[in-house]
C-alpha cells in the first residue's frame, strides 16, 4: 500500500488537517509547526491533538511528518540566531507531544561561511539539548540540495551529525530523503536508484530512513539549486519517481508531496501515484 500525502495548512488545527487529508485520499500529511518563515506558534489544543490521533488510528494513517520553519538555523554564525532556533525547536518538541509517535523534520542549516565542520558542531550541540525532550517524537534530518552553505548535501555530512550526537539520544534521530534535493545534489536517482540507496545504507544505514519528500525538480542533476516541480513535469520525471515509491527499500515509507500545487493539484498527484503504484505492484 502506498502511504502518501502532502503539506497541509494547520490554520484550522490538527483534526481539520486529518479531515482535509481524507478528502484527497491521503493517509499521511505534513504541516509546519509554525509559520514557515519562523516566529511564534499559536497555542495548540490538547483535545484537538487527541482528535487527530484518534482519526489517524481509525483510518490507518502512516506517521505524520511535521516540518520546522525554513528559517530555523541551528548553525548560524550569529549566536543569537542559533539560540533562537534552538529554543524554537524545544518549543516544537513540547507541541509534538500532543500528537505523539510522529516525525519532526528539519533542514540541518547553513554554516554561513564558518565551514562544514564548525556548522556540524553547532547542530550536534543543539540536538544534544533538544533530543532529551523528544520523548515520543523521532527527529528527522533532511537531505539537502547543497545550495550556498547548506549542510546535509551529502550522506557523509548527515552521518557526521548523527555520530556527533550523544549515543543515548541517537535512537531519536532519522533521515527524511527529498527526491528533488538528492537529484539537485548530484545523486543519480533516475538511472541508479539502487546504487544511491546502497551508498546511503553503507554511510548512514537504511534503518535511519523514515520518510521521503516526493518532488520533481526544475533543475538538471547536480545543479544544487533546490527548485521543486510538479510530479512528471521536471527533470526527474514520473517514471523515476514511481520507481522511488515502489522500491522495496522505500515503499513502506510515508511519502510527502511538496510540489507547487494547491489542494486539487495534490489530489490529482496522489491519484496518479496510487494508480501507478498499483499498476507496478500487481
Amino acid at each position: 500500500m502506498l502511504h502518501i500525502g502532502c503539506h497541509l495548512s494547520s490554520s484550522k488545527g490538527f483534526a481539520a488537517m486529518g479531515d482535509m487529508a481524507l478528502s484527497i485520499d491521503a493517509d499521511t500529511f505534513a504541516f509546519f509547526t509554525r509559520n514557515p518563515r519562523g516566529g511564534s506558534a499559536k497555542a495548540a489544543d490538547p483535545a484537538d491533538g487527541a482528535a487527530l490521533i484518534k482519526l489517524c488510528q481509525n483510518k490507518n494513517f502512516a506517521r505524520l511528518v511535521a516540518h520546522a520553519p525554513y528559517t530555523m538555523n541551528l548553525c548560524s554564525a550569529d549566536s543569537g540566531l542559533r539560540d533562537f532556533a534552538k529554543n524554537m525547536m524545544k518549543d516544537d518538541m513540547a507541541r509534538m507531544e500532543l500528537i505523539p509517535g510522529n516525525y519532526y523534520n528539519f533542514h540541518p542549516g547553513s554554516h554561513t561561511g564558518q565551514g562544514v565542520d564548525v556548522g556540524i558542531g553547532f547542530i550536534v550541540e543543539a540536538l544534544n539539548e533538544v533530543l532529551p525532550l523528544a520523548e515520543h517524537t523521532t527527529v528527522l534530518l533532511e537531505t539537502m540540495a547543497g545550495k550556498g552553505s547548506e549542510i546535509g548535501r551529502s550522506f557523509e555530512e548527515l552521518q557526521a551529525i548523527i555520530l556527533g550526537v550523544d549515543e543515548k539520544h541517537r535512537e531519536r534521530l532519522g533521515i527524511c530523503m527529498d527526491t528533488c534535493h538528492l537529484h539537485d545534489a548530484g545523486y543519480d536517482i533516475i538511472n541508479d536508484l539502487d546504487g544511491v540507496l546502497n551508498e546511503f545504507d553503507k554511510v548512514v544505514g537504511l534503518n535511519r530512513l523514515k520518510a521521503c519528500h516526493l518532488n520533481d525538480s526544475m533543475n538538471l542533476a547536480g545543479s544544487r539549486k533546490d527548485r521543486h516541480a510538479k510530479i512528471g513535469e521536471g527533470h526527474i520525471g514520473l517514471e523515476a519517481l514511481v520507481g522511488v515509491v515502489t522500491h522495496p527499500a522505500l515503499r513502506h515509507l510515508p511519502f510527502i508531496l511538496e510540489t507547487p500545487n494547491e489542494l486539487p493539484g495534490y489530489a490529482a498527484e496522489i491519484s496518479l501515484l496510487r494508480s501507478e503504484f498499483h499498476r507496478r505492484m500487481v
